[in-house]
């Protein structure tokens, strides 16, 4: 079974339309998650709850593929759809 490892992480950004984070050592980092689907809850939990500051800004970084940038993965097929 092939592992594909998720990264949630995020902070608040120097201005809302760009992704530069105003202080990287305040990045928060929310887990790493075997699947999509899981990572994809984490990160909603964490954009809901930080929904009234307009520059915090939460992310999925799919670990795998960094592992092997070959392999092209879609978000539907990390969810199996």
């Amino acid at each position: 079974m092939t592992q594909r490892l998720h990264l949630v992480f995020g902070g608040e950004l120097v201005d809302p339309t760009k992704n530069a984070f105003k202080n990287v050592e305040d990045i928060h980092i929310v887990g790493i998650f075997p699947d999509y689907a899981k990572a994809f809850d984490a990160w909603k939990a964490e954009a809901q709850r930080t929904v009234d500051n307009a520059h915090m800004r939460y992310y999925i970084a799919h670990l795998h593929r960094l592992r092997d940038e070959e392999t092209e993965a879609s978000p539907t097929e990390e969810l199996g759809s």
